[in-house]
């Protein structure tokens, strides 16, 4: 059971930091334009020399960055109940946190693979249809490792739950 909660809290750490990389940093599409790279992100896009925040609303860079957001509480508030339910396992009046955890760590896997959708769709919608020379980057990717990552957090504590959990018409 604890090897498994282990598993899980390891996952979802690195899930967590990947999110918070993915989210902050400006190179989740990179493309050339007269001879220069430039790259942007979900907050800023830059040019050589300079980055400048972006000054117009567009719906999936803010369906994108509030998914990311929401994931990333998600996935913290899971890394601090299952740490606790780590530290000591003790269930109470129906809330068990290995359980909670496992939910809190599918919950965050489902806002990252919603936000990844999202930007992926409207990235190849729009980008592949006008330009040539573009390109996924790393802070996309990362985002990408992260939903993995939480998926697997989420199927590790819900393993451990399901060892712990008493069984059989006795049990009960």
């Amino acid at each position: 059971m604890y090897s498994f909660m282990g598993g899980g809290l390891f996952c979802a750490g690195v899930g967590n930091i990947l999110l918070v990389i993915s989210t902050a940093t400006d190179y989740w599409m990179q493309y050339r334009q007269s001879s220069s790279y430039m790259h942007q992100g979900l907050w800023r896009y830059c040019v050589p020399g300079k980055c400048m925040t972006y000054t117009d609303s567009i719906a999936y860079w803010d369906a994108t960055r509030a998914f990311m957001i929401l994931a990333i509480l998600a996935c913290f508030f899971g890394i601090i109940i299952g740490v606790m339910a780590f530290i000591n396992y003790s269930s109470f009046s129906g809330f068990d946190k290995t359980f909670a955890a496992g939910i809190l760590y599918f919950i965050s896997c489902f806002f990252v693979l919603l936000a990844m959708a999202v930007y992926t769709g409207m990235t190849v919608n729009y980008y592949g249809k006008r330009y040539g020379n573009w390109r996924f980057s790393w802070s996309y990717i990362m985002g990408w490792v992260s939903v993995v990552l939480t998926f697997f957090s989420g199927i590790f504590y819900m393993c451990a739950y399901r060892m712990y959990e008493p069984r059989g018409p006795m049990s009960r």
